[in-house]
């Protein structure tokens, strides 16, 4: 089976990140990286409650990030921490981000 990360701003921008020859990163680890990356961005709760799912912070965390982190090879090494650590702590080995639509897939 195939592993990937898409980060999609909608038909004219997608990304593929393939983890297919990349080191796992450990769930935990993915979970730590995730929670600096949504502090460190100041992303916000998506639900009023002030829950936040594990695929809330991918979301958040990639559009916060902004196209850029993902299209400019200056900052592949972040793009493939972030495919990395999504893709570890979703346990899911593809995932899609939709950003404009807010969705994410498996």
């Amino acid at each position: 089976m195939r592993s990937h990360v898409t980060v999609s701003w909608g038909e004219a921008a997608s990304y593929v990140l393939d983890l297919e020859e990349v080191q796992p990163m450990p769930h935990d680890a993915a979970r730590h990286w995730l929670d600096d990356q949504f502090v460190e961005l100041g992303c916000e709760p998506l639900r009023a409650t002030g829950k936040v799912l594990t695929a809330d912070k991918v979301l958040c965390v990639a559009e916060a990030a902004g196209q850029a982190r993902f299209s400019d090879h200056r900052h592949r090494e972040w793009a493939m921490a972030f495919a990395r650590a999504a893709s570890a702590a979703l346990a899911k080995p593809a995932v899609t981000v939709d950003v404009p639509s807010h969705v994410l897939s498996y």
